[in-house]
């Protein structure tokens, strides 16, 4: 793979790769050893880059729009199934196909669940409690103004907040849409300080006859 700094944090020449600790927590979950390419050396990298390109200029050119992330994946499969692994395989010179029907016996059966690959991070509620996602806002129980919640938004949308280990709100984010998200039952305590009128009590006065 390549030295991006989302899997490879530091990689000196001559020197062992330092992986991100949640690139290395994927690679335990699917059970591989990830290898970087070795700093400066163009013929690795550029052999990592062209099966991008390969399926940039094939897949995506053949398959233009997706009504979903599911739809998507059948088309992936169809066309690896009739295209991709159909051709002959430039450095090793067989058949993708054939290659990996030879290599199936060394292969691990896949996770029962798939890893986790939400967005995480943490984010301070505003005084008005709100949390700003993607250039919206959205809403969280009242008592958290000021605080540090942990945000998490899955390839979906699914967006939901945490204090701690306890799950505080959900929502689902639109993408390109902007204003505010609010649940009425969020803000209930906010509204009541709000409109609360303070009583005075009544003055009397007493009439002074002239």
């Amino acid at each position: 793979m390549d030295n991006q700094k989302t899997a490879v944090l530091e990689h000196p020449v001559g020197g062992p790769a330092r992986f991100h600790p949640r690139f290395l927590d994927l690679a335990g979950h699917y059970g591989f050893v990830p290898r970087a390419c070795r700093p400066a050396r163009a013929q690795t990298k550029g052999k990592d880059e062209r099966m991008v390109g390969y399926i940039k200029h094939h897949f995506f050119v053949r398959y233009r729009a997706f009504e979903s992330w599911a739809h998507l994946n059948q088309l992936a499969e169809q066309w690896l199934r009739e295209e991709a692994d159909q051709r002959r395989h430039g450095t090793v010179q067989e058949i993708v196909a054939d290659r990996f029907a030879r290599e199936v016996p060394t292969l691990h059966p896949l996770p029962a669940h798939r890893y986790d690959t939400a967005y995480r991070e943490i984010r301070q509620v505003s005084w008005d409690a709100y949390v700003d996602v993607r250039g919206r806002r959205y809403s969280v129980p009242a008592h958290l103004a000021g605080r540090p919640v942990q945000i998490r938004l899955t390839l979906e949308g699914a967006l939901t907040v945490s204090e701690g280990e306890h799950l505080v709100a959900s929502h689902h984010v639109v993408a390109g849409e902007l204003g505010w998200v609010t649940v009425p039952a969020h803000h209930e305590a906010l509204w009541a300080q709000t409109l609360e009128v303070e009583r005075r009590p009544l003055a009397v006065y007493e009439e002074v006859a002239p």
